[in-house]
């Protein structure tokens, strides 16, 4: 939506004694809009393609959570209606006939089971009733049967004797593995339970049926998918046991829809992610990322093989040099329900998403040549998406002004197909707001780099005024900022400040080098292409070079306290989620570093390299006042190896710091935390950067 200035209209009738009314002015968005907001996943057309089903999420604001309910729309626009009453539903999918939806929603034991709602009238009724509940629903084709995953194991199904002494149960965890911890996981992992697959028969009632276990054993299994004619299960896994010492290895695999022997089909070497089966079960199309050589960022091809074990696969997007099924990054994706990506046939050609210089979109891909063709074209971000058996594909859509919305695009031979907007779930609020539209700038970077970068300004932007400004740096390293929405960097223009976020080398949407030169030098240049993009918006006039801040999390928060050391320009600073110390980062997070990807060796056999590359090595230059966020249940940046080693230095060293640290949250904080905690993050980065740039007094952060 872009600015608007109210002006006052004065009307002079000879005919009317009143004035015309005054247009209502827009109001600035502020952090707590974010209690308001309404997000939309996983659209899910109908095979008639009349109909699209899809999550609704709200803040209830009052208990502090996320409600997620089942909606649908036709395809036409009508007004969305509740097809489901449930708090915590997700995952619609359609039968093949149209006639049941299955979704998952929690029990009174609140473990999420799958559930069926007759769409021709009736209640909405469980057709599981696993102990460790049942989720990811898949219909087979002739729509009597559903799989679906679970971590139920059979001990889990034994009915507990009566007469047996009760054993007590010890609490203590004995680890054996390297990655014992996993963000987002209140407890330890357990390598006991794994994630397998499960049928469920369905008949003409809906009736609850005995869900039966069809693979079993020690590896996990994902992206289950039934073939054409329902004989075979197929789905992804990683059979190798502590995978993490090699670069990482996932294939496809089938098995007999009643359960039996497990065979491999297709496998290359290195991470297989989406896949999707031909029509006629003959062919196989993924999306995978070669491991070898081994690289900080591999980016993900689109391949062919034929559904026959041991057949070899052929890459068809190997000259193409962008990223297939990518996505850019904001804060503002629905923080409940998924946003599906599916491998799409289409004749002689496959339909896949993007990432192309700071934007998503739909791709057309010859399977005979590899050539890749705009299905969709635009400055936004496409999200999750179906398609019907007519070749209408309903999928949401963000911008830098919209959070995100459902719109449809009707496949064609020829050219870019226009998307068309189908739901307005913010309308009524953004109608109320002044934002900004971000100006896109490509600047040179010291070597000769060409950078891409975004300028927000605030609504009331008066090109003679001098603004503080704050440079926004994104994590990863291997994302991408761009066209699509982020609330963090509109209410910052809102308060006054110039938002400057780019995408310096390491970013994805770039191609492969762009994406991978930063291995084993990050940070590194990268601090250098921030900086050119820093003096570039300086340059223009309208930013005071005195009030200059930075914040960033994960990976941008790494590059926040890199920053600091390197330079004294800036004012104030807010790492967030950050890392300090390489060294011990290394031993401590939630996933390993065993492979060559971001160091060539480990901490002991090159202390050197893990020194030099760390913030708290340099840390005695810094001079800008430093505020830390952090989450205590961030197994992914944990705090030990990050803020809380800043913390300490800095007060040390008697520079101005805070540490700000929220209970319960993981490394999502900004993105699905607890609404409240989302607010407050924004208060206090606010907060923190009002103090320094712009001489506001707080007692909050005074000693």
């Amino acid at each position: 939506m872009k600015t608007r200035v109210a002006a006052a209209l004065i009307a002079l009738c000879v005919l009317a004694p009143a004035a015309t009314p005054r247009a209502a002015a827009k109001r600035p968005i502020t952090e707590l809009d974010l209690m308001k907001f309404t997000w939309v996943a996983d659209p899910e057309i109908a095979r008639s393609a009349d109909r699209i089903a899809f999550v609704r999420v709200t803040v209830n604001e009052k208990d502090n959570k996320y409600e997620s309910s089942i909606y649908t729309t036709t395809t036409a626009g009508a007004a969305p209606q509740p097809l489901t009453s449930g708090k915590r539903d997700l995952s619609p999918r359609w039968s093949p006939d149209d006639r049941w939806l299955a979704f998952v929603r929690p029990d009174d034991k609140d473990t999420p089971q799958i559930w069926l709602l007759p769409l021709g009238g009736g209640e909405a009724r469980a057709i599981t009733d696993l102990p460790k509940g049942a989720g990811s629903p898949v219909w087979s084709p002739d729509g009597k049967a559903i799989a679906f995953t679970s971590t139920t194991t059979a001990d889990d199904l034994k009915k507990p004797d009566p007469s047996a002494k009760a054993e007590r149960k010890s609490d203590v965890k004995v680890i054996t593995r390297a990655v014992y911890r996993s963000n987002g996981n209140p407890t330890y992992v357990d390598s006991d339970r794994h994630n397998h697959i499960w049928t469920v028969a369905v008949n003409d009632k809906g009736d609850k049926a005995e869900p039966k276990p069809i693979t079993s054993g020690d590896f996990d299994e994902r992206g289950v998918q039934w073939s054409p004619d329902g004989a075979s299960l197929y789905f992804v896994s990683d059979r190798v046991a502590e995978s993490y010492y090699g670069p990482g290895d996932t294939d496809i695999y089938k098995v007999a829809a009643s359960g039996g022997e497990i065979a491999k089909v297709v496998s290359i070497d290195g991470q297989i992610a989406t896949f999707s089966l031909s029509p006629d079960g003959k062919r196989i199309a993924f999306v995978g990322a070669s491991s070898q050589p081994v690289r900080s960022y591999s980016q993900s091809d689109l391949w062919v093989a034929d559904a026959t074990p041991g057949s070899g696969a052929k890459n068809l997007t190997a000259n193409y040099d962008f990223d297939i099924m990518g996505g850019i990054g904001g804060d503002q994706s629905a923080p409940r329900g998924e946003q599906p990506k599916p491998i799409v046939w289409s004749g002689d050609r496959l339909i896949v998403t993007a990432a192309e210089h700071g934007s998503s979109n739909l791709k057309w891909v010859s399977i005979a040549t590899g050539a890749v063709s705009p299905l969709t074209a635009g400055t936004h971000d496409i999200g999750g998406y179906s398609i019907s058996r007519n070749g209408t594909i309903a999928t949401v859509v963000s911008t830098q002004t919209s959070i995100g919305d459902i719109a449809t695009v009707v496949t064609n031979r020829e050219g870019a197909a226009p998307l068309g907007l189908i739901t307005h779930v913010n309308e009524a609020l953004f109608n109320d707001l002044a934002q900004s539209e971000p100006e896109e700038i490509w600047y040179t970077s010291f070597d000769g780099k060409k950078i891409q970068g975004w300028i927000l300004k605030p609504p009331d932007f008066d090109p003679s005024k001098k603004y503080p400004m704050i440079l926004e740096i994104h994590g990863g390293p291997h994302s991408a900022y761009g066209n699509v929405y982020t609330h963090e960097f509109q209410w910052m223009a809102a308060k006054g400040y110039v938002v400057l976020f780019t995408n310096p080398r390491g970013s994805t949407s770039y191609g492969q080098d762009f994406g991978n030169i930063i291995q084993y030098h990050y940070p590194g240049d990268d601090y250098k292409d921030l900086m050119a993009g820093v003096d570039e918006v300086v340059k223009r006039g309208y930013v005071d070079p005195a009030r200059l801040g930075v914040t960033g999390g994960s990976g941008g928060g790494l590059l926040t306290n890199w920053t600091i050391t390197q330079t004294q320009r800036f004012k104030a600073a807010v790492a967030q989620r950050d890392i300090a110390d390489w060294y011990g980062f290394w031993f401590t997070a939630d996933f390993t570093l065993f492979t060559p990807t971001w160091f060539k060796k480990a901490p002991w056999e090159d202390p050197d390299d893990f020194h030099q590359r760390s913030p708290i090595t340099h840390v005695a230059s810094v001079t800008t006042p430093l505020m830390l966020i952090l989450g205590d249940a961030d197994y992914r940046t944990p705090p030990g190896e990050g803020g809380e080693q800043m913390f300490r230095a800095l007060k040390y060293l008697k520079i101005p710091t805070v540490m700000v640290r929220f209970p319960r949250e993981t490394h999502e904080l900004s993105r699905s935390g607890e609404p409240w905690h989302r607010i407050e993050r924004l208060q206090h980065i606010v907060g923190w950067m009002d103090k320094w740039l712009q001489g506001k007094t707080s007692s909050t952060y005074e000693p």
